[in-house]
């Protein structure tokens, strides 16, 4: 399985219009344990997006039309053709992501799921019938918007992706695809080679590839074009604010999942054992690099160093290294780039007055997992999304300063509550600004059929089950008069 995560890929060029077509030039993907060269990629410009994008229109009228049956069979056709790749995922994951081996593996068998859940859609109530006061046979029922534009981050390259076009295309949408330039084989061109190898139609699902000096311009191709009809983005903030921002100025939909800085929150009755074990898994599951990561553990100040001592000894077993190495849980951030950050902000903390419990070593791409304390309001890891191996731990001494202390970000995707009392938690659950709460266990939960999304800066919209088909359908209002309609004399 290692050895295949040090092979390079066959790269056969971007998907369009169920065929392989090469950019004019291509561009680096590396291996974020090493920096060595992982695979060359095409660098897709933009007359390639709107080649994709025309395509993807071109399809849409035969596979809009099809029974909805039909396209439930094909989604179920593409979770068994994923299944059968699921080792050459985990490869790429490891090699390409520089995810730990059992992140992978987790995802891998994540995938095939979410579109199994897809595939559920298609049989689901997609109408209703009105009362009217006319008597006439009133609907509002969902039909396909068109074209779907999905950019999908490089974290999750898997479940992200999957997960930003598997509705679309269930509820009769066409697809074109951009993934991140950090993984444009794991969240990209992978999928196009299972999808050909399901036997989804020519043009229903595209892929384009490209470079971080070309994504602006074709970033803005998949908004601008007047054949895309949503936009499905997952991402950072910054990102999404820019790309929410355009799709309103184009009046196109947009579904985006955006950042978190995510608490969880130890009441004094928890389980200290098991919150020191969700934390451990919460805060540095994939070097933190989750939307949903534990950013923030709130501990109730009676119990705070006796879930501080079972946190830190546990915190202390992970290993980091390369990702050849199984053993290795916590691999390296995804570039460069993005190490210097994580070092800058905890660097910014220690400097400010912030202590550090655990960790605090950087070197090339790898952040051990850090654990501070003493942080606030001034220190820029208080208030920025870290997407990286680094917690803060604060203790507070009532229910009112943890609601607090939750709620101070511009951020709402997430937060956690450890508590015996349950009532107790549902009370707290509903003061939290947050799209999702999860009580005794870690922020760090997805299932396909779930709302899945956040408030405040975390997003718009929801993915998963029927929810998603608010993101992907428009409704219609279709009537039928049976002539109980009246029109004043005069006309």
């Amino acid at each position: 399985m290692l050895d295949r995560a040090n092979t390079s890929p066959d790269i056969r060029g971007m998907y369009i219009g169920g065929s392989w077509v090469p950019a004019a030039r291509t561009f680096d993907d590396l291996n974020p344990s090493d920096n060595s060269l992982y695979a060359r990629i095409p660098d897709g410009s933009r007359e390639d997006m709107r080649r994709a994008i025309e395509a993807a229109h071109a399809a849409f009228p035969a596979w809009s039309a099809l029974p909805f049956h039909e396209r439930a069979h094909m989604l179920l056709k593409i979770a068994d053709a994923w299944e059968a790749r699921k080792e050459d995922f985990i490869a790429a994951a490891v090699g390409e992501g520089g995810g730990w081996f059992g992140k992978g593996v987790f995802e891998a068998g994540y995938v095939a799921e979410v579109f199994r859940s897809a595939s559920a859609l298609c049989y689901q109530n997609i109408g209703e019938v009105l009362p009217s006061e006319h008597g006439k046979f009133s609907t509002a029922t969902r039909w396909p918007l068109g074209v779907v534009s999905v950019i999908s981050p490089w974290n999750m390259p898997g479940i992200l992706t999957s997960r930003g076009f598997a509705a679309a295309l269930a509820v009769g949408n066409t697809v074109v695809l951009k993934p991140s330039e950090d993984t444009p084989f794991s969240g990209g061109l992978f999928f196009a080679e299972v999808l050909e190898a399901a036997g989804v139609p020519p043009g229903v699902f595209n892929v384009v590839t490209c470079s971080r000096e070309s994504v602006g311009a074709v970033g803005d191709e998949m908004i601008e074009n007047p054949l895309v009809k949503a936009v499905s983005f997952t991402g950072s903030t910054a990102v999404g604010r820019h790309i929410a921002a355009k799709a309103g100025a184009y009046l196109k939909k947009a579904c985006v999942e955006l950042g978190g800085k995510d608490s969880l929150i130890i009441l004094e009755d928890a389980d200290l054992e098991h919150a020191a074990k969700a934390a451990n898994f919460g805060s540095f599951m994939h070097q933190g690099q989750v939307c949903m990561s534990t950013e923030k553990i709130l501990v109730h100040e009676s119990v705070y160093d006796d879930f501080m001592s079972r946190f830190l000894a546990r915190a202390a077993k992970l290993r980091t290294g390369h990702t050849r190495d199984k053993d290795n849980v916590i691999g390296p951030l995804v570039n460069t780039r993005q190490a210097l950050r994580v070092k800058a902000l905890i660097d910014d903390a220690v400097a400010k007055g912030a202590t550090v419990e655990l960790g605090g070593k950087c070197w090339d791409n790898f952040v051990e997992p850090t654990v501070l304390t003493n942080v606030n309001g001034s220190m820029d890891i208080w208030n920025d999304e870290t997407f990286g191996p680094v917690v803060i731990v604060c203790p507070f001494r009532t229910e009112e300063e943890a609601i607090a202390l939750n709620n101070d970000t511009e951020y709402g995707l997430t937060s956690a509550i450890m508590t015996a009392d349950e009532a107790r938690a549902l009370r707290l659950a509903g003061r939290l600004e947050t799209g999702m709460v999860h009580v005794n266990c870690q922020n760090i939960n997805d299932e396909p059929h779930v709302p899945f999304g956040g408030v405040k800066a975390s997003g718009v919209g929801r993915y998963g089950g029927r929810w998603s088909l608010d993101a992907f359908t428009e409704l219609r209002w279709i009537t039928l008069d049976r002539g109980g309609r009246h029109f004043p004399p005069v006309f």
